[in-house]
């Protein structure tokens, strides 16, 4: 008898499988430990599958199995390790998958058929018609079982448009489970005013382009007098590009740039001013964590910019237009509680609409309600 055998008794209780990639644990370290915890807290048992060299220590709570998928990195061999995985997840015996990225969709179909189970799929960013996954030397779209694939969680409703209409059929098992954080009692925007201020930058894409505009306009705000601190988060491929633009600009010694550390929230916490410098096509939890800690956020619309209420959570900025940068950012350090209370709008919303606890106890039921919806 299979695993998920669709005549299992209807009262069993949840025992989930989670399959993450390394993006997910970069990206999404904070709200994956939240989940983890929460689960613990229901004494519920979970296997996590990741790649064999993830670092998941920062995220592990609680009693769960961690499963290593493949355990090496060998192409020519991946279907033995294949089985090898399928052997290890009938000994956990789960009655529901969650596929929390989507780089992984391929292989939690797969494993959904063979162990007769369905499955749950995050989707956090927009997504094209087709998408860059490249296997065997062909690109091929999100996969998605009709038969298996019980939910689609999202993040965002400009993410559920996007689903919706990109796969209509699906449209009725999209639902929006928003990331859950927790929220700081007070704002730390300007709260010690005889501190330098600081100013975060999140720079998920790597690409120069998107941030040059921006270092002018804080090269234009040095030049004229305003004294801060400038971190950028998230170096890789682009570092050195990115260097050579500081150097041409004279401001090395005035914008440092760190990997994503962890934990993330310390780090941003420690400044008054959140930038995000281009729109973004995934979830940005930086942006999320940068409000719930009390941040003044500045940024710009499009993508997935549900939480961007311009005036309330965050400015909003014209990224191509070096002047209008700077006129933004003025705003905040000339009027300080002005930021101050953008910044506490930003909490508020954050406290009001990403709870853990909802987070937790919606994914629970998703998970209650795919396995019933396989039963039927």
């Amino acid at each position: 008898m299979n695993v998920g055998q669709k005549n299992s008794t209807s009262e069993k209780s949840l025992r989930p499988v989670l399959i993450v990639s390394e993006h997910t644990v970069l990206e999404y370290s904070i709200s994956l430990g939240h989940l983890l915890v929460g689960f613990a807290d229901e004494s519920i048992p979970v296997a996590l599958v990741v790649p064999p060299r993830c670092d998941v220590a920062s995220v592990l709570t609680g009693s769960v199995e961690v499963i290593r998928h493949p355990t090496f990195d060998l192409p020519l061999i991946g279907n033995l390790y294949t089985r090898g995985l399928f052997e290890q997840l009938s000994r956990f015996k789960p009655n529901v998958l969650h596929c929390l990225c989507e780089s992984k969709a391929g292989l939690t179909k797969k494993l959904a058929r063979h162990l007769n189970l369905p499955y749950v799929l995050s989707v956090n960013s927009l997504q094209q018609r087709w998408r860059h996954f490249v296997y065997q030397n062909q690109i091929h779209p999100l996969s998605i079982s009709s038969s298996h694939c019980a939910k689609i969680v999202v993040p965002a409703k400009s993410i559920t448009f996007n689903v919706a209409k990109l796969f209509p059929r699906f449209s009725g098992r999209i639902e929006q489970i928003n990331i859950g954080t927790f929220t700081g009692d007070k704002s730390r925007c300007f709260s010690k005013p005889s501190r330098l201020p600081g100013i975060t930058i999140a720079h998920p894409s790597g690409k120069v382009d998107d941030v040059e505009n921006l270092f002018g306009a804080i090269r234009h705000l040095s030049i004229n007098g305003y004294e801060f601190m400038t971190v950028v988060i998230g170096s890789g491929r682009a570092e050195k590009q990115m260097r050579r633009l500081l150097a041409a600009l004279g401001l090395l010694q005035t914008v440092t740039i760190v990997p994503r550390l962890k934990p993330w929230r310390s780090i941003i916490g420690a400044g008054d001013i959140f930038i995000q410098p281009a729109a973004s096509t995934a979830f940005n939890p930086l942006l999320l964590e940068a409000m719930s800690v009390g941040q003044a956020v500045a940024t710009c619309k499009g993508g997935v910019d549900d939480m961007i209420i311009e005036d309330k959570t965050a400015i909003v900025f014209d990224p191509s237009d070096e002047h209008n940068i700077i006129s933004s950012l003025q705003r905040y350090l000339d009027r300080r509680e002005f930021a101050r209370q953008i910044a506490r709008g930003a909490q508020e919303y954050v406290r009001e609409n990403h709870k853990v606890s909802n987070m937790i106890s919606s994914t629970l039921r998703t998970y209650h309600e795919a396995v019933q919806w396989y039963r039927r």
